[in-house]
């Protein structure tokens, strides 16, 4: 088992004193911001003045500049701004980045697939929280972590230990941070979105929705059965793996799991997650994005209005109003 690094193993000087510009306050920029000032860290966020976030990390507490002023004299840039803006705001900022300095990705997209090409004196490193910016957050101020994987582009054993304490400072060598490479996590990242989390999970369910509905059932029982009774699936499997879900459902349930599951995921299934896979290794998935982005994400928009209106969201919506602790939950 590889080694996972916890609070013993930061070297707290790595940072100390340390100025850390953070690019973006949205999700992930958000909770980064707030979790390193309150572990004692100086930190600046950089966006635009014309934005909303700016007003809004303001009233945070936390001090605001525009992108290219933040990065003025920092030890530290993380770029926490959407993929396919890092970029060009690279390319902005890069003139007023000190010699030296650290920049830091909580992913590798624009660093693996070349979109980046970093000036050779910085150090390139790579903290990734495996969960949502909320939920970073949450734990931290909980006294807990998200669990984040750790990689170094450029630089040695001084980048490796401030990427470290910059985990650190997020809460992140709370719940443990492992090594990783750029490569590996961009890869495994865009695969386990579009073959199982987000991809694979959401066509499961409205397959199975529609398969229900067509068959003439009501469109609510079927609601119920694929999409809302997932959540205590997906919480069992969290919490203890698919022991812990054994041990839970019913010996219906098992006995339909076993025999019928691998019915419907089958051996095609892990062949096409197969084509997925290498379609993200050899650079096809990330050519076709950039392309869609650049175009206007026209065939993007197309698919997400369906989604969007698929009779599943239509009815979940309603179901949804009754249960109004949903909505409290993350808030």
């Amino acid at each position: 088992m590889p080694q996972i690094y916890s609070q013993k193993d930061v070297n707290k000087k790595a940072l100390a004193n340390a100025r850390i510009a953070i690019l973006g306050y949205g999700s992930q920029g958000r909770a980064h911001a707030l979790n390193l000032k309150d572990s004692g860290y100086d930190v600046v966020v950089g966006v635009r003045k014309s934005g909303a976030s700016f007003a809004k990390a303001k009233k945070d507490g936390l001090e605001v500049a525009e992108p290219t002023e933040a990065v003025k004299n920092a030890d530290l840039i993380a770029f926490l701004t959407p993929d396919l803006t890092q970029k060009d705001l690279y390319a902005e900022v890069i003139g007023n980045i000190k010699q030296g300095a650290t920049i830091l990705f909580a992913h590798g997209f624009n660093i693996h697939f070349k979109q980046i090409k970093p000036r050779k004196d910085l150090d390139v490193v790579l903290i990734a929280p495996k969960g949502p910016g909320d939920l970073v957050r949450r734990q931290y101020q909980q006294g807990r972590g998200v669990p984040s994987l750790l990689a170094v582009f450029q630089g040695g054993k001084k980048a490796k230990e401030i990427a470290l304490a910059y985990a650190d400072g997020i809460g992140g060598t709370r719940g443990g941070v492992l090594t990783t490479t750029f490569a590996e996590e961009t890869e495994t990242d865009l695969f386990g979105e579009q073959a199982v989390l987000c991809g694979g999970a959401t066509e499961l369910v409205v397959k199975g929705f529609e398969t229900l509905v067509e068959a003439g059932y009501q469109p609510e029982v079927a609601y119920y059965e694929c999409l809302h009774e997932l959540k205590l699936i997906v919480d069992l499997l969290h919490e203890g793996g698919m022991t812990k879900m054994h041990q839970f459902i019913s010996e219906t349930a098992k006995y339909g799991d076993l025999t019928r599951g691998p019915r419907i995921v089958n051996k095609n299934t892990k062949k096409e997650m197969k084509k997925v896979l290498k379609e993200i290794q050899d650079g096809k998935f990330a050519r076709q994005w950039i392309a869609e982005n650049k175009s206007g994400r026209k065939k993007y928009n197309k698919l997400m209005n369906a989604d969007l209106k698929h009779k599943i969201e239509k009815v979940g919506l309603k179901l949804r109003e009754r249960m109004p602790w949903l909505q409290e939950e993350r808030a």
